[in-house]
Protein backbone atom coordinates (compact mmCIF):
# COMPACT_ATOMS: atom_id res chain seq x y z
CA UNK A 1 0.00 0.00 0.00
CA UNK A 2 1.23 3.17 -0.92
CA UNK A 3 1.09 4.26 2.65
CA UNK A 4 3.76 1.83 3.76
CA UNK A 5 6.48 3.72 1.90
CA UNK A 6 9.35 5.38 3.64
CA UNK A 7 11.73 7.99 2.42
CA UNK A 8 14.84 8.15 4.12
CA UNK A 9 18.46 9.61 3.80
CA UNK A 10 21.23 6.94 2.73
CA UNK A 11 22.98 5.63 4.78
CA UNK A 12 26.48 3.32 3.47
CA UNK A 13 24.91 0.17 5.26
CA UNK A 14 22.17 0.56 2.46
CA UNK A 15 24.90 0.30 -0.42
CA UNK A 16 24.38 -3.22 -1.49
CA UNK A 17 20.41 -2.70 -1.94
CA UNK A 18 20.77 0.84 -3.38
CA UNK A 19 23.27 -0.37 -6.15
CA UNK A 20 21.58 -3.55 -6.57
CA UNK A 21 17.81 -1.38 -7.02
CA UNK A 22 19.41 0.90 -9.39
CA UNK A 23 20.70 -2.17 -11.31
CA UNK A 24 17.63 -3.52 -12.00
CA UNK A 25 15.63 -0.21 -12.33
CA UNK A 26 14.49 1.21 -16.11
CA UNK A 27 15.63 3.90 -15.20
CA UNK A 28 18.91 3.30 -13.32
CA UNK A 29 22.01 4.57 -14.94
CA UNK A 30 25.65 4.42 -14.07
CA UNK A 31 25.25 7.39 -12.37
CA UNK A 32 23.32 6.56 -9.96
CA UNK A 33 25.49 3.78 -8.50
CA UNK A 34 27.16 4.73 -5.31
CA UNK A 35 30.88 4.98 -7.00
CA UNK A 36 29.96 8.13 -8.84
CA UNK A 37 28.92 9.37 -5.20
CA UNK A 38 32.14 8.40 -3.24
CA UNK A 39 34.21 9.86 -6.27
CA UNK A 40 32.29 13.16 -6.53
CA UNK A 41 32.53 13.49 -2.61
CA UNK A 42 36.46 12.67 -3.03
CA UNK A 43 37.12 15.27 -5.84
CA UNK A 44 34.52 18.32 -4.72
CA UNK A 45 33.27 20.06 -2.04
CA UNK A 46 29.50 18.96 -2.75
CA UNK A 47 26.93 17.98 -0.33
CA UNK A 48 25.60 14.60 -1.11
CA UNK A 49 21.57 14.00 -0.33
CA UNK A 50 20.74 10.62 -1.53
CA UNK A 51 17.40 9.69 -0.44
CA UNK A 52 16.05 5.93 -0.54
CA UNK A 53 12.21 4.82 -0.86
CA UNK A 54 11.13 1.76 0.65
CA UNK A 55 7.95 -0.72 1.19
CA UNK A 56 7.81 -4.04 3.02
CA UNK A 57 9.56 -5.92 0.16
CA UNK A 58 12.53 -3.15 0.25
CA UNK A 59 14.08 -0.72 -1.94
CA UNK A 60 11.04 0.99 -4.49
CA UNK A 61 12.55 4.11 -5.44
CA UNK A 62 15.87 6.29 -4.95
CA UNK A 63 16.90 9.94 -5.60
CA UNK A 64 20.55 10.71 -5.94
CA UNK A 65 21.16 14.67 -5.68
CA UNK A 66 23.95 17.05 -4.68
CA UNK A 67 23.91 20.45 -3.60
CA UNK A 68 26.58 23.20 -5.69
CA UNK A 69 26.29 26.52 -4.91
CA UNK A 70 29.01 29.31 -6.73
CA UNK A 71 28.74 32.43 -8.10
CA UNK A 72 28.84 31.04 -11.64
CA UNK A 73 26.10 27.87 -11.40
CA UNK A 74 23.81 29.42 -8.86
CA UNK A 75 22.45 27.71 -5.93
CA UNK A 76 21.21 24.23 -6.63
CA UNK A 77 20.49 20.49 -6.19
CA UNK A 78 21.35 18.37 -9.16
CA UNK A 79 20.89 14.90 -9.98
CA UNK A 80 23.99 14.80 -10.72
CA UNK A 81 26.51 16.56 -11.18
CA UNK A 82 29.52 15.93 -13.95
CA UNK A 83 26.90 12.71 -15.27
CA UNK A 84 24.74 12.48 -18.30
CA UNK A 85 22.17 10.88 -15.97
CA UNK A 86 20.93 11.31 -13.08
CA UNK A 87 17.17 12.13 -11.37
CA UNK A 88 14.76 10.07 -9.67
CA UNK A 89 14.30 5.85 -10.08
CA UNK A 90 10.74 4.88 -8.74
CA UNK A 91 8.86 1.84 -9.33
CA UNK A 92 5.42 4.32 -9.92
CA UNK A 93 4.60 7.38 -10.39
CA UNK A 94 3.61 7.77 -6.63
CA UNK A 95 6.93 6.66 -5.55
CA UNK A 96 8.64 9.33 -8.04
CA UNK A 97 5.95 11.94 -6.38
CA UNK A 98 7.02 10.69 -3.06
CA UNK A 99 11.26 11.36 -3.50
CA UNK A 100 10.26 14.82 -5.93
CA UNK A 101 8.72 16.38 -2.88
CA UNK A 102 11.34 15.20 -0.67
CA UNK A 103 13.31 17.19 -3.10
CA UNK A 104 11.17 19.97 -2.79
CA UNK A 105 11.15 20.13 1.13
CA UNK A 106 15.14 20.33 0.73
CA UNK A 107 15.23 23.09 -1.59
CA UNK A 108 13.15 24.95 0.56
CA UNK A 109 14.99 24.33 3.42
CA UNK A 110 18.61 24.84 1.70
CA UNK A 111 16.40 27.83 0.06
CA UNK A 112 18.14 26.93 -3.32
CA UNK A 113 17.49 28.48 -6.87
CA UNK A 114 16.22 24.77 -8.32
CA UNK A 115 16.97 21.68 -8.28
CA UNK A 116 17.79 19.33 -12.27
CA UNK A 117 16.80 16.02 -12.47
CA UNK A 118 18.88 14.65 -15.69
CA UNK A 119 16.33 12.24 -16.50
CA UNK A 120 18.02 9.62 -18.74
CA UNK A 121 13.83 8.94 -20.35
CA UNK A 122 10.99 11.00 -20.39
CA UNK A 123 9.07 11.14 -17.13
CA UNK A 124 5.43 11.75 -16.20
CA UNK A 125 6.47 13.72 -13.41
CA UNK A 126 4.93 17.28 -13.96
CA UNK A 127 7.98 19.82 -14.54
CA UNK A 128 9.38 22.07 -16.95
CA UNK A 129 11.68 20.88 -19.48
CA UNK A 130 15.09 21.45 -20.84
CA UNK A 131 15.92 20.46 -23.96
CA UNK A 132 19.53 21.64 -24.68
CA UNK A 133 21.40 18.01 -25.02
CA UNK A 134 21.11 14.62 -27.41
CA UNK A 135 22.00 11.13 -26.30
CA UNK A 136 23.46 8.85 -28.87
CA UNK A 137 23.24 5.10 -28.71
CA UNK A 138 22.79 2.00 -30.11
CA UNK A 139 22.13 -1.81 -30.33
CA UNK A 140 24.80 -4.16 -30.70
CA UNK A 141 24.97 -7.03 -33.55
CA UNK A 142 26.59 -9.97 -32.12
CA UNK A 143 28.47 -10.03 -36.10
CA UNK A 144 31.47 -7.70 -36.11
CA UNK A 145 31.10 -7.23 -40.06
CA UNK A 146 27.35 -6.54 -39.12
CA UNK A 147 28.43 -3.74 -37.04
CA UNK A 148 30.53 -2.51 -39.46
CA UNK A 149 28.38 -2.40 -42.41
CA UNK A 150 26.15 -0.06 -40.48
CA UNK A 151 28.45 2.73 -40.80
CA UNK A 152 28.05 5.21 -43.22
CA UNK A 153 30.21 4.65 -45.98
CA UNK A 154 32.48 7.78 -45.52
CA UNK A 155 33.06 6.88 -42.19
CA UNK A 156 33.65 3.21 -42.91
CA UNK A 157 36.47 5.15 -44.84
CA UNK A 158 38.11 7.21 -42.10
CA UNK A 159 38.28 3.89 -40.28
CA UNK A 160 40.25 1.98 -42.54
CA UNK A 161 42.63 5.02 -43.24
CA UNK A 162 43.33 4.66 -39.43
CA UNK A 163 44.08 0.62 -40.07
CA UNK A 164 46.13 2.00 -43.39
CA UNK A 165 48.48 3.87 -41.19
CA UNK A 166 49.37 1.57 -38.56
CA UNK A 167 47.55 2.48 -35.57
CA UNK A 168 46.81 -0.40 -32.59
CA UNK A 169 44.76 -0.16 -29.88
CA UNK A 170 45.14 -0.93 -26.43
CA UNK A 171 43.83 -1.25 -23.41
CA UNK A 172 44.05 -1.08 -19.69
CA UNK A 173 44.09 0.83 -16.14
CA UNK A 174 47.86 0.83 -14.88
CA UNK A 175 49.23 4.19 -13.47
CA UNK A 176 50.85 4.64 -17.05
CA UNK A 177 47.67 3.99 -18.84
CA UNK A 178 46.35 6.97 -16.94
CA UNK A 179 48.86 9.14 -16.72
CA UNK A 180 49.09 8.75 -21.04
CA UNK A 181 45.51 9.38 -21.13
CA UNK A 182 45.03 12.93 -18.98
CA UNK A 183 48.07 13.83 -20.76
CA UNK A 184 45.56 13.58 -24.11
CA UNK A 185 42.97 14.59 -22.33
CA UNK A 186 43.57 17.91 -20.77
CA UNK A 187 45.56 18.77 -23.83
CA UNK A 188 42.06 18.12 -26.61
CA UNK A 189 39.87 19.93 -23.63
CA UNK A 190 41.49 23.28 -23.33
CA UNK A 191 41.71 23.43 -26.93
CA UNK A 192 37.67 23.09 -27.09
CA UNK A 193 37.27 25.81 -24.34
CA UNK A 194 36.88 23.52 -21.35
CA UNK A 195 38.56 23.14 -17.89
CA UNK A 196 39.87 19.93 -17.25
CA UNK A 197 39.71 17.96 -13.90
CA UNK A 198 42.10 17.12 -11.32
CA UNK A 199 44.02 14.26 -12.02
CA UNK A 200 43.24 12.70 -9.13
CA UNK A 201 39.10 12.57 -10.27
CA UNK A 202 40.32 10.09 -12.99
CA UNK A 203 42.21 8.39 -10.57
CA UNK A 204 39.39 7.77 -8.22
CA UNK A 205 36.91 7.38 -11.27
CA UNK A 206 39.64 3.92 -11.67
CA UNK A 207 39.41 3.23 -8.05
CA UNK A 208 35.88 3.01 -7.21
CA UNK A 209 34.55 1.34 -10.35
CA UNK A 210 37.24 -1.24 -11.03
CA UNK A 211 36.93 -3.74 -13.88
CA UNK A 212 33.58 -1.48 -15.23
CA UNK A 213 36.23 1.09 -16.21
CA UNK A 214 38.93 0.76 -18.71
CA UNK A 215 41.00 3.20 -20.39
CA UNK A 216 41.22 2.60 -24.26
CA UNK A 217 44.55 3.96 -26.05
CA UNK A 218 45.65 4.48 -29.65
CA UNK A 219 49.21 4.29 -30.52
CA UNK A 220 51.26 5.27 -33.81
CA UNK A 221 54.43 3.02 -33.60
CA UNK A 222 55.13 3.66 -30.04
CA UNK A 223 53.50 7.28 -29.51
CA UNK A 224 50.00 7.34 -27.94
CA UNK A 225 48.06 9.44 -29.82
CA UNK A 226 44.36 9.14 -28.36
CA UNK A 227 42.64 7.71 -25.76
CA UNK A 228 39.38 7.49 -23.71
CA UNK A 229 38.14 6.37 -20.62
CA UNK A 230 35.43 4.09 -20.88
CA UNK A 231 32.39 2.78 -18.71
CA UNK A 232 30.81 -0.71 -18.44
CA UNK A 233 27.20 -0.81 -17.01
CA UNK A 234 24.38 -3.39 -17.41
CA UNK A 235 25.25 -4.54 -20.77
CA UNK A 236 26.22 -0.86 -21.89
CA UNK A 237 29.51 0.20 -23.15
CA UNK A 238 30.43 3.82 -22.54
CA UNK A 239 33.29 5.82 -23.89
CA UNK A 240 32.86 9.23 -21.59
CA UNK A 241 36.34 11.14 -21.38
CA UNK A 242 37.82 11.00 -24.44
CA UNK A 243 40.96 12.96 -26.72
CA UNK A 244 43.31 12.77 -29.32
CA UNK A 245 46.27 14.67 -30.00
CA UNK A 246 45.62 17.30 -32.93
CA UNK A 247 48.44 16.54 -35.10
CA UNK A 248 47.38 12.93 -35.42
CA UNK A 249 43.76 13.98 -36.87
CA UNK A 250 44.59 13.05 -40.42
CA UNK A 251 45.94 9.84 -39.04
CA UNK A 252 42.00 8.91 -38.49
CA UNK A 253 42.75 8.10 -34.61
CA UNK A 254 39.06 9.29 -33.57
CA UNK A 255 37.48 6.83 -35.98
CA UNK A 256 39.85 3.89 -35.70
CA UNK A 257 39.61 4.00 -31.23
CA UNK A 258 35.87 4.35 -31.46
CA UNK A 259 35.43 1.02 -33.81
CA UNK A 260 37.83 -0.80 -32.22
CA UNK A 261 35.95 0.23 -29.09
CA UNK A 262 33.01 -1.01 -30.55
CA UNK A 263 34.33 -4.23 -31.86
CA UNK A 264 35.65 -4.99 -28.24
CA UNK A 265 32.34 -4.62 -26.91
CA UNK A 266 30.78 -6.74 -29.56
CA UNK A 267 33.13 -9.49 -29.19
CA UNK A 268 32.61 -9.20 -24.97
CA UNK A 269 28.66 -9.50 -25.27
CA UNK A 270 27.72 -5.70 -24.55
CA UNK A 271 24.88 -4.94 -25.83
CA UNK A 272 24.17 -1.41 -26.41
CA UNK A 273 26.90 1.40 -27.71
CA UNK A 274 26.34 4.48 -26.01
CA UNK A 275 28.02 7.61 -27.54
CA UNK A 276 26.78 9.60 -25.09
CA UNK A 277 25.60 13.39 -25.06
CA UNK A 278 26.48 16.84 -27.03
CA UNK A 279 24.35 19.47 -27.70
CA UNK A 280 22.38 19.99 -30.65
CA UNK A 281 24.95 21.97 -33.74
CA UNK A 282 27.85 21.06 -31.68
CA UNK A 283 31.34 19.10 -33.27
CA UNK A 284 30.30 16.43 -31.63
CA UNK A 285 26.86 16.25 -32.38
CA UNK A 286 27.80 16.21 -36.10
CA UNK A 287 30.95 13.70 -35.62
CA UNK A 288 28.07 11.14 -33.78
CA UNK A 289 25.41 11.19 -36.30
CA UNK A 290 28.47 10.58 -38.99
CA UNK A 291 28.67 7.44 -37.42
CA UNK A 292 24.89 6.88 -38.40
CA UNK A 293 23.51 7.30 -34.75
CA UNK A 294 20.35 8.90 -33.92
CA UNK A 295 19.97 11.82 -31.64
CA UNK A 296 17.42 10.87 -29.25
CA UNK A 297 16.89 14.28 -26.63
CA UNK A 298 17.74 14.14 -23.07
CA UNK A 299 14.71 15.09 -21.14
CA UNK A 300 16.16 17.16 -17.82
CA UNK A 301 13.57 18.57 -15.69
CA UNK A 302 13.68 20.91 -13.17
CA UNK A 303 11.91 22.12 -10.23
CA UNK A 304 12.03 25.86 -10.37
CA UNK A 305 12.22 27.28 -6.46
CA UNK A 306 13.92 30.49 -6.42
CA UNK A 307 14.17 31.53 -10.15
CA UNK A 308 11.83 31.76 -12.47
CA UNK A 309 13.34 30.20 -15.63
CA UNK A 310 15.45 27.49 -16.61
CA UNK A 311 18.94 28.59 -15.96
CA UNK A 312 21.18 28.99 -19.06
CA UNK A 313 24.42 27.49 -17.90
CA UNK A 314 26.27 26.45 -21.30
CA UNK A 315 29.37 27.06 -23.39
CA UNK A 316 26.75 28.20 -26.09
CA UNK A 317 25.28 30.78 -24.05
CA UNK A 318 26.95 34.19 -25.60
CA UNK A 319 27.81 35.50 -22.05
CA UNK A 320 30.15 32.40 -21.33
CA UNK A 321 31.33 32.10 -25.19
CA UNK A 322 33.80 34.89 -24.94
CA UNK A 323 35.62 33.24 -21.61
CA UNK A 324 35.50 29.45 -24.10
CA UNK A 325 37.58 31.07 -26.65
CA UNK A 326 40.05 32.53 -24.17
CA UNK A 327 39.92 29.17 -22.44
CA UNK A 328 41.29 27.89 -25.98
CA UNK A 329 44.12 29.99 -25.83
CA UNK A 330 46.06 29.46 -22.59
CA UNK A 331 49.27 27.57 -22.49
CA UNK A 332 48.61 23.65 -21.21
CA UNK A 333 50.25 23.64 -18.14
CA UNK A 334 48.43 26.54 -16.71
CA UNK A 335 45.34 25.03 -17.95
CA UNK A 336 46.14 21.74 -16.08
CA UNK A 337 47.15 23.69 -12.81
CA UNK A 338 43.96 26.29 -12.96
CA UNK A 339 41.09 23.74 -14.58
CA UNK A 340 40.90 21.71 -11.68
CA UNK A 341 39.76 25.01 -9.65
CA UNK A 342 36.95 26.17 -12.12
CA UNK A 343 35.66 23.28 -13.54
CA UNK A 344 33.99 22.51 -9.92
CA UNK A 345 31.60 25.66 -10.88
CA UNK A 346 29.70 24.03 -14.45
CA UNK A 347 28.69 20.53 -13.26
Amino acid sequence: MPESIKVRLFQYDDEEAWNEYVTRSPQGTLFHLIAWKKVLEQTFSYRPWYFSASDDSGVCGCLPLFHVKNRIFGNALLSVPFGVNGGICADTLHVGNLLLNRAKGLAEELNVDYVELRHANPSELDLPVKDLYVTFERELDPDVDKNMGAIPRKQRRMIRQGMKNGLRMTFGVSEEDLVGFYDIYAESVRNLGTPVFAFNYFKYLVQEFKEDCLIFSVWHEDKRVSAVMTFFYNGRVMPFYGGALKEYFSYGTNDFMYWELMKYACINGYKIFDFGRSKYGTGPFEFKRHWGFEPRPLPYQFFLYRCQKIPDVNPLNPKIKPLVELWKKIPLPLAKFIGPHLIKYVP
